[in-house]
């Protein structure tokens, strides 16, 4: 059915928790996974005559978070290994996360963007604005919701 599957990941505990489910999802299906960490584009401080000294580099903030996405996608990756799944992560850069996620699935060969959500609704989603609503409106790939109402109980 599915046979590429772009896995989001923006460090938070939803995500981790959506990207677990996500292998699991590529597992059940024996599909390759592409897990994504979209950074925000770099911003010169237009405030200011002069960059302060303290400010990062265009070079120094890019390979700080380029680092993060290492780190953010880490147990994706490490989650597939153990499973023997086919993964590649990827971390990029723009000023619009939902258009860049949509981007990758089309650039990369993906047939599925599984991505998670809050679970708010109403004016908590309305208010808030939401990068997975943004990418179900603006995909042509299908987009596979995973919804976390609620912390999963942990028992030792």
């Amino acid at each position: 059915m599915y046979r590429k599957i772009l896995i989001t990941t923006d460090g938070s505990s939803v995500s981790s928790k959506t990207a677990c489910a996500g292998v699991t999802f590529a597992e059940q299906l024996g599909a390759e996974v592409l897990v994504l960490f979209v950074a925000p584009a770099y911003q010169y401080p237009i405030y200011v005559e002069i960059i302060p000294p303290s400010y990062p580099s265009e070079e120094e903030y890019r390979a700080a978070l380029l680092r993060a996405g290492d780190e953010h996608t880490r147990d994706v990756v490490q989650a597939c290994l153990q499973r023997n799944i086919r993964c590649t992560a990827l971390t990029t850069f723009a000023e619009s996360a939902a258009t860049e996620i949509v981007a990758a699935g089309v650039k990369h060969g993906c047939d599925l963007i599984f991505i998670g959500s809050h679970g708010r609704s109403g004016w908590g989603q309305l208010l808030l604005g939401s990068v997975t609503n943004k990418v179900l409106s603006q995909s042509r790939i299908p987009v596979l919701v995973h919804r976390l109402i609620a912390e999963p109980e942990y028992k030792n």
